[in-house]
C-alpha cells in the first residue's frame, strides 16, 4: 500500500511540459517523416475540389452560372474557398506544413549521415563464422607462394578499395584484421530524393507566384500583342505585375490544314495542322517568320505559345435598324464534328433602337441531307453558309456579370428568324445580304477566314522542376538499387595453425550478398593460393 501511495505520489509530483517542451514536442512530431507522408497525401486530397469545382480565376463566369444555379450550396462553398483551392488559406497551410515538416526530417538526417561519412568503418567481430556469408582459408607452411600476414592485409586493403569500399586496417589484441563498409550512396540518394522534393514544392509556387496563362483566338490577318488587354482570358499567378510582361507579337498570316482523303476509314480526318505566323521578340526587332504547330510551341521571351484549337471565322457586317453598321469583322464559329460543323454565335449590343442576337451554325461544305436540312459534307470551305435564327431585346451584358461569349441568351429576347416564324430562319452564302423583319436592320456574310486559338503559358518554374523531378528519379533509383554491405577479413592463429578467415554481412535485404562472397571468393583464390578448391568450397556457408 505504502508502495502504491509512493508511485502516485511521484506521478503527481511530475513536472509540467512547460511551453518550451510543449513546442520541441510539436516540432518532432511535425517533422518525422509519418507526417510529411501524411502531409503530401493530405495535399493531393485537397487539390481534387480543384478539379471538381470551377475556378474563379480561370472560369470567372462558370462560377457565377453556378452560384446562380445553386443557391443554397453555392454561398457555403464559397465561404470555404471551394471556388479559389490554390490560393486558399487551408491549402496554402497544408503546402507550407509539407514544406516545413521536409525541411524538417531532412537536415537531422544530412548531419547524422555526414557523420556516418567520416566514422570508419565498423570492428571487426570476434566471431566471423557467425555472419550469413563466411569462409575460410589455411595458411599452408613452407610453400614458395605463401603469403605473409603484411601481403594478405595489404592485398585485402586493395582488392576491398578496388570494389568501391571504405576499408580500414586494423589491429585489436594483437589480431590483425581488414574492415571495410560500402553503400554509403544508398543514404546519399535518399536525401538527394527528398531534397528534390523540396526542390520541386518551391519550383512550383514560383510557378504559381510569377507565372501566368493567358488564351486567345487569333484570325488569319490579326496580330496579337502580348498586353493585359489583348488576353480573350487571362489567369495571372498571385504576385503577377502586368508591368512586366514582354512586348512580343504574333500575326497570322495563314493557317493550313490537311486532311486525309486516301483512306476510307479516316477519309477527312485532320493530319497536320500548320500556322504561318511572324513574330516579332519585341517593338524594335524585324518580323521573323515562323510555323507554329500541334506540341511545337512557340518559344518567345520565357513564354511558350501553343496552337490548341481553329476553325471558321465568317467574316460579318450588321447594320442597325438605323442603317448604321453595328458590328463589322470577324466572327468566331465553334466546330462541332469532324467536318467542320460550327455553332455560331453574335452579340451586337450597339444595335439601336435594339440590340440584336444571331445563334446557328456554319456549314463549310453545305449540302442538303434527305430530310431537307443543311449539313456539312466537307471540312474545306467549299460551299460556305450561314444558317442563322435573329432576336432583338436586351442581351444582359449591361449587368456586369461575366457571359459566356459562345452562348446566347434569349430570355429577355424576342425571335425575328426562326423555322417556327413566317419570316423563317436565315441562310446565307458568302457575298449575301439579309434584311432583317420589322426594319431591325441587315446582316451581311461578307467572307470566310480561318482562325488559331493560342494558349500563352509562362512559368518560370517550370525548369527547376524538370531538374528537380530528374533528381528525384536518380536519387530513388540509388536509393532503391544500392546495397549496404559490411566485409572482414582476419588473421587467425589457432593450434599452431595460420589461416585467413572472411565474412560479409548485408544491412537489410540484399538478395546478392551471395554472389558477392562468391566474387570475393574467386579474386581471394586467385591472390593467395592457399588450399585446394574443395576445401574452399566447403568453407562457404550460405
Amino acid at each position: 500500500m505504502a508502495k502504491q501511495q509512493r508511485k502516485l505520489k511521484g506521478s503527481q509530483d511530475a513536472p509540467a511540459l512547460g511551453f518550451v517542451g510543449f513546442m520541441r514536442w510539436i516540432w518532432t512530431q511535425l517533422t518525422s517523416m509519418s507526417t510529411a507522408l501524411f502531409l503530401l497525401l493530405l495535399l493531393a486530397v485537397a487539390a481534387v475540389p480543384g478539379s471538381i469545382f470551377p475556378q474563379r480565376a480561370s472560369n470567372p463566369e462558370t462560377v457565377v452560372q453556378y452560384l446562380d444555379q445553386h443557391p443554397v450550396a453555392g454561398p457555403w462553398l464559397d465561404r470555404f474557398q471551394m471556388f479559389e483551392v490554390y490560393s486558399s488559406v487551408w491549402f496554402s497551410a497544408i503546402y507550407i506544413l509539407l514544406f516545413v515538416s521536409l525541411v524538417g526530417c531532412i537536415i537531422p538526417r544530412v548531419k547524422k549521415h555526414a557523420q556516418a561519412l567520416r566514422t570508419p568503418p565498423p570492428r571487426t567481430p570476434a566471431r566471423l563464422d557467425r555472419l550469413p556469408q563466411y569462409a575460410s582459408h589455411e595458411i599452408l607452411e613452407g610453400e614458395a607462394d605463401t603469403p605473409d600476414e603484411d601481403q594478405v592485409i595489404d592485398d585485402s586493403f586493395k582488392i576491398l578499395k578496388k570494389r568501391g569500399y571504405r576499408v580500414e586496417r586494423r589491429n585489436d589484441a594483437g589480431v590483425r584484421s581488414v574492415s571495410a563498409e560500402r553503400g554509403y550512396t544508398r543514404e546519399i540518394g535518399n536525401l538527394l530524393f527528398h531534397i528534390s522534393l523540396i526542390g520541386v514544392l518551391v519550383s512550383a509556387a514560383i510557378g504559381g507566384a510569377f507565372g501566368y496563362t493567358g488564351q486567345r483566338v487569333l484570325v488569319e490577318g490579326e496580330t496579337f500583342v502580348n498586353s493585359l488587354v489583348a488576353y480573350d482570358s487571362f489567369t495571372p499567378g498571385t504576385t503577377f505585375n502586368a508591368d512586366k510582361l514582354p512586348g512580343y507579337s504574333v500575326k497570322l498570316d495563314k493557317f493550313d490544314i490537311i486532311f486525309d482523303r486516301e483512306s476510307e476509314s479516316h477519309f477527312g480526318q485532320p493530319l497536320d495542322f500548320t500556322a504561318h505566323v511572324q513574330v516579332r521578340k519585341d517593338a524594335q526587332s524585324d518580323p521573323v517568320k515562323q510555323d507554329l504547330k500541334v506540341n511545337h510551341p512557340l518559344r518567345i521571351n520565357g513564354a511558350d505559345v501553343y496552337l490548341v484549337g481553329n476553325g471558321y471565322a465568317p467574316v460579318i457586317t450588321v447594320r442597325d435598324g438605323k442603317g448604321n453598321v453595328a458590328y463589322s469583322g470577324p466572327a468566331v464559329s465553334v466546330p462541332q464534328d469532324s467536318v467542320y460543323t460550327s455553332m455560331f454565335v453574335l452579340k451586337v449590343p450597339d444595335a439601336v433602337p435594339d440590340q440584336l442576337g444571331f445563334q446557328g451554325f456554319l456549314l463549310p461544305t453545305a449540302l442538303v441531307d434527305e430530310n431537307g436540312f443543311g449539313i456539312s459534307g466537307d471540312p474545306n470551305a467549299i460551299n460556305p453558309q450561314l444558317h442563322l435564327n435573329s432576336f432583338y431585346g436586351n442581351l444582359g451584358l449591361d449587368n456586369g456579370n461575366p457571359q459566356n461569349v459562345f452562348v446566347l441568351d434569349t430570355e429577355k429576347m424576342k425571335a425575328l428568324n426562326s423555322r417556327e416564324l413566317d419570316a423563317g430562319g436565315i441562310i446565307l452564302e458568302a457575298g449575301q445580304t439579309y434584311q432583317l423583319p420589322d426594319g431591325k436592320g441587315s446582316i451581311s456574310f461578307d467572307d470566310l477566314k480561318r482562325y488559331v486559338a493560342l494558349d500563352v503559358n509562362y512559368d518560370p518554374g517550370k525548369l527547376p522542376i524538370g531538374i528537380f523531378a530528374a533528381l528525384a528519379l536518380l536519387g530513388l533509383g540509388v536509393s532503391l538499387f544500392t546495397p549496404r554491405r559490411r566485409v572482414w577479413i582476419k588473421l587467425k592463429h589457432q593450434d599452431g595453425k595460420r589461416s585467413i578467415e572472411y565474412a560479409l554481412l548485408a544491412r537489410g535485404e540484399d538478395p546478392r550478398l551471395e554472389r558477392e562472397a562468391a566474387e570475393l571468393q574467386k579474386i581471394f583464390d586467385k591472390a593467395w593460393p592457399l588450399a585446394s578448391q574443395e576445401q574452399n568450397q566447403g568453407a562457404v556457408n550460405g
